[in-house]
């Protein structure tokens, strides 16, 4: 399998990717914009060849990357990057030289919170009401029917950036003043829950061959509003509702041979609600959570899957994993040092995060886990304790 790896750099757990793939038995060609010198051992190992683009949204330069490849070792398999980012990017690539794949006449429905809906229609999950958001006067047709708050985010995109809640006109006025010009928003009811996530790997014959789900503890549109720190918990076991509306929605989609990464809401009296739907890795350590938790290496099983078609599994969940970060400008009440004293027996990982992903993820992060899902807990609020 010839595999080009867009943007194998960045993020750092690209270099995962594509020493697994390598490992795997797959001829692991790289394009990205980061001098070769800069790359990380690992990944110039992992790499057969690696094709330096002034700039990767600069279609041309990629198209003719893609060429270059092509002429030097014969007919490209797949092209990935697994991030949120280059959708688009990678569905116009591989409708262009005809790779499988997500191909561009469905990328907008991945790409778009409006789309989504249909789809989740479609499995039967319960969604959140929702109107696209263009101007005043359809804002307030939308909320005489469903009440204040409600959330505005940008109908294209992943994460909680220019997501906002709405609570009265004064705010709703505020928001149409400072909206970006040319960015299009959607309308939502607020649900008062939190997100719970299921995520794992599906195949090509559209089977899920890994599950995994994680709660966050706090709200990320709060969390990157009001600049906070957050923590989430990976679970080793998943709940059945979670599943079930999981499992609906990526047969609604057809998801084949992808990460995939779902986020619902569960409210507090036990609905679960579809939100969004992203066919990538999650984020914010997440896949490092599932390694922890079942005791696998998901990077590899992933792998195995792309270039061999292999199942893997059964796969059974050992342990609680927790991640825990912290702000820069918040005075804790407890040191690193103190933090590592008093919890070290369960801290698997620490270490700064970059700067990119930091309004959402932390400036530092914590990532434990145990079998005692207390324990964990109180790991969480000392880490998050902040001096009076």
């Amino acid at each position: 399998m010839n595999f080009v790896f867009f943007s194998p750099h960045f993020p750092a757990n690209g270099a995962d990717f594509c020493d697994r793939l390598r490992k795997a038995g797959a001829t692991v060609l790289g394009i990205g914009d980061a001098s070769y010198e800069t790359l990380s051992g690992k990944l110039k190992a992992a790499l057969s060849e690696y094709y330096r683009v002034a700039d990767m949204e600069d279609y041309d330069a990629v198209f003719r990357a893609m060429g270059h490849f092509i002429h030097k070792w014969g007919r490209i398999d797949r092209f990935e990057s697994l991030n949120e980012h280059w959708l688009e990017l990678e569905a116009n690539i591989r409708t262009d030289f005809n790779i499988f794949g997500t191909k561009l006449d469905f990328v907008k429905n991945l790409k778009r919170k409006s789309r989504m809906r249909a789809f989740f229609r479609k499995s039967g999950v319960e969604t959140i009401p929702q109107r696209k958001c263009s101007d005043r006067a359809g804002a307030m047709t939308f909320i005489r029917r469903v009440g204040y708050p409600v959330v505005v985010k940008p109908d294209s995109g992943s994460g909680a950036s220019n997501t906002f809640k709405i609570s009265n006109a004064r705010e709703l006025d505020q928001f149409f003043r400072d909206k970006p010009e040319g960015v299009s928003f959607v309308m939502e009811q607020f649900i008062e829950g939190l997100v719970v996530t299921f995520d794992g790997l599906v195949n090509r014959d559209g089977e899920v061959v890994l599950a995994a789900s994680h709660r966050y503890d706090q709200s990320v549109m709060e969390v990157v509003n009001r600049d906070r720190h957050m923590s989430y918990t990976c679970f080793p076991e998943i709940s059945p509702a979670v599943e079930e509306a999981g499992r609906k929605i990526l047969k609604a989609f057809d998801v084949r041979e992808r990460f995939f990464h779902i986020e619902l809401f569960e409210t507090r009296d036990k609905r679960v609600i579809a939100l969004e739907v992203n066919m990538r890795p999650p984020g914010a350590w997440m896949t490092d959570a599932i390694n922890y938790t079942f005791d696998i290496d998901v990077y590899g099983e992933w792998a195995d899957m792309v270039v061999k078609d292999a199942a893997g599994g059964p796969y059974k969940g050992k342990y609680f994993t927790a991640y825990a970060s912290r702000k820069r400008h918040l005075d804790y009440l407890h040191s690193h040092e103190d933090v590592l004293a008093a919890h070290g027996d369960k801290i698997v990982h620490h270490q700064a995060i970059e700067e990119v992903f930091s309004r959402a993820m932390g400036n530092y992060a914590y990532q434990m886990r145990s079998k005692d899902q207390k324990a964990l807990r109180r790991a969480v609020d000392y880490i998050h304790a902040e001096k009076a």
